[in-house]
């Protein structure tokens, strides 16, 4: 960074390259280091395209090819490929954190958002090391703010890895969910509510560890664009989030 400007290592973008699509025709892409880093400066500044620095080209190709890749799934797909390397997974965390959405970004054309007004996004943490103090987002997914953490742990439960220990707060703290990650061999390590007759197994040592969660949401909205939803897609925001998480903590 300099001169309040982002701009890509070189070390990172040896990183990135690989996973970059490769079946371009016709007429050659515009330097990828420039352009993505000037994407990423727009998430993290959260100005809008249009006022983007002009050492990053024109405004135009920055937006075009952030909104293809989003369409072609790139930038969802690069964070996962870089998610799931590392060692095996002792401890999973899953929560969710809701997101404001500006005025602008109320209703989408053609009704192509699942959610255009506030947003909630659910994240698989995984800590690969217990003496590692800072865990790495391992799966995202997107949902209005009006579904129930149930519904959405739903969606990342099946991929939570066997033989570890998942950590939720109380709000997944139901027989449904329970079942679902004991079927996969990792025992759920979830305080129990207080209107449960039987209270469940529970280690408030091992659930210190589970605020590594929170403090990835508060890093993640460092960028100022994933702080406030100014996406009307719903596509175009989660690929916000998978390109902030991959800068953050894979590159």
């Amino acid at each position: 960074m300099s001169d309040g400007l982002f701009w890509l290592s070189d070390e990172q973008f040896l990183k990135l390259q690989p996973l970059l699509p490769t079946d371009t025709r016709g007429k050659a892409r515009v330097d990828d280091r420039r352009v993505i880093s000037g994407i990423i400066h727009v998430l993290k500044s959260g100005g809008r395209w249009v006022d983007a620095p002009e050492v990053y080209g024109p405004r135009k190709t920055l937006y075009n090819r952030f909104v293809r890749w989003s369409q072609k799934g790139v930038w969802i797909g690069i964070f996962d490929t870089l998610s799931q390397t590392g060692g095996p997974v002792l401890e999973v965390m899953i929560d969710s954190t809701a997101v404001r959405a500006h005025r602008v970004a109320h209703g989408s054309k053609g009704g192509s958002s699942p959610c255009p007004g506030p947003s909630s996004w659910w994240s698989g943490n995984k800590n690969p090391r217990p003496e590692r103090q800072q865990g790495t987002p391992n799966r995202l997914h997107l949902t209005g703010a009006n579904v129930s953490d149930f519904a959405g742990a739903e969606v990342l439960l099946p991929l939570v890895p066997a033989n570890g220990v998942l950590h939720g707060d109380k709000g997944y703290d139901s027989d449904r969910i329970r079942r679902t990650v004991e079927a996969r061999g990792t025992p759920p390590n979830i305080p129990p509510r207080k209107t449960r007759k039987w209270k469940n197994c529970f280690s408030p040592y091992l659930y210190k560890g589970r605020n590594v969660i929170e403090r990835m949401f508060g890093r993640l909205k460092e960028f100022r664009r994933i702080a406030t939803r100014y996406d009307r897609n719903a596509r175009n925001f989660l690929s916000s989030l998978c390109l902030a998480a991959t800068v953050y903590y894979w590159l």
